[in-house]
């Protein structure tokens, strides 16, 4: 009797407060396609891991110091002395690239289903991944160690390839004539406010996703054949989660350093130029395509064009059947680019002589061939195999 009046009170209250009411629409009485897999897991990871790296940036803030002559300290004393500092910084630094792990996953599967076809809720999906990579950028930079002063170096330098107002722009960024103690107090700022703005773009990408309603991995309508998000996929999400916090706590309790390069344990020094000087893993791909450019304003525009070429996949002409799954030609050609995008990001850890520049050019020219054609190849087979009378998705049955 008491539980049965507890759930009618609850109820009750779900429908008639505001913020109960938007909450429970958005994410416990929301539609979801029953045939869902856990590659659609990873949109709540990401989630999970804005957490993580909030509540643990929040804590590290309160013992940084962010001026150049104290800041490699600060972050050896957060490691050394303070109480459990070494397990949050463990978990701030593998969360970010658990983070990139899980959204390119994340745009990965996008890619495969074409999700791109939902414009509003990828291009809000793509502003999130360009934000993220403006606040980790500017968090490798924190710690102030070899690698994190002259990837800073080298990175702001490009924006003075920009022309009228690139050296203008540089050295507002720097915030003096060189990388210094103002341009560490504003990567400071920009990293600390960067989540908090990146919580309000997932707010903004759940409503579209609210609205257009999530794909699934037969790339039909199915919005007759759906059911509510809670209890049948919040379970799945919990599992996620667990296997997640399994994979990200192994990392830091037995290999706490195994992302981090050995030179940013050294502290920053102007006089000193490392033998190799490449940024994290999660950026390697960006990294190989600038580095392989002879020409900077050319390595530039290719730079920002890698990232940017994600907003053209919403301006092509839309397949009625979304996704490669049933095109063999077409999961070929998408597990190729993943083994390309590979391989882009393995030759930034190679020095820029032949055969790595080579293989390089050939990388970079396909990642910008597989953008420009992959939404085209989806419609060319797909008229191919209804001419041929091979398949037609109206009359299909699954």
């Amino acid at each position: 009797m008491l539980v049965t009046m507890a759930m009618k009170n609850v109820h009750s209250f779900r429908k008639n407060n505001f913020v109960a009411k938007t909450i429970s629409n958005a994410l416990y009485d929301m539609p979801v396609p029953v045939n869902i897999s856990y590659f659609w897991n990873f949109g709540s990871l990401l989630g999970c891991c804005l957490v993580i790296q909030i509540l643990s940036g929040l804590f590290l803030a309160l013992h940084y110091t962010p001026e150049v002559g104290k800041a490699f300290y600060s972050v050896m004393m957060i490691t050394r002395e303070v109480q459990g500092g070494w397990t949050l910084r463990s978990f701030h630094a593998n969360g970010a690239s658990m983070f990139f792990f899980c959204i390119f996953t994340h745009m990965g599967r996008g890619l495969y289903y074409h999700s791109f076809c939902l414009r509003e809720t990828w291009m809000s999906g793509v502003h999130m991944f360009v934000l993220l990579m403006a606040v980790a950028f500017t968090g490798y930079v924190l710690p102030w160690g070899q690698m994190s002063y002259w990837a800073a170096t080298v990175i702001t330098n490009l924006f003075s390839a920009i022309p009228l107002i690139g050296e203008a722009l540089m050295e507002y960024i720097w915030g003096g004539t060189g990388v210094g103690d103002p341009t560490l107090k504003r990567f400071f700022v920009v990293h600390f406010l960067g989540p908090f703005v990146l919580g309000l773009l997932i707010v903004v990408h759940m409503a579209f996703l609210h609205h257009s309603g999530s794909g699934n991995p037969l790339g039909v309508d199915s919005s007759g054949d759906v059911v509510p998000f809670h209890p049948y996929f919040t379970f799945k999400d919990l599992f996620g989660f667990f296997i997640f916090f399994s994979i990200l706590s192994l990392v830091v309790f037995f290999s706490p350093d195994f992302f981090t390069d050995p030179e940013n344990f050294l502290p920053a020094d102007k006089m000193k130029t490392p033998a190799h000087i490449q940024p994290e893993w999660y950026f390697l791909f960006a990294y190989s395509i600038l580095r392989g450019i002879p020409n900077k304003v050319g390595g530039v525009c290719l730079l920002f064009a890698a990232v940017l070429v994600l907003y053209m996949l919403c301006f092509f002409p839309k397949p009625s059947l979304k996704g490669v799954q049933f095109s063999i030609f077409g999961q070929l050609y998408y597990w190729v680019f993943v083994g390309n995008f590979l391989v882009l990001s393995f030759m930034a850890t190679k020095v820029v002589e032949y055969p790595f520049i080579q293989i390089t050019w050939t990388s970079t020219g396909f990642y910008f061939f597989f953008f420009l054609t992959f939404s085209l190849s989806a419609m060319l087979w797909e008229m191919f195999t209804i001419e041929e009378g091979s398949f037609n998705p109206s009359e299909a049955s699954f």
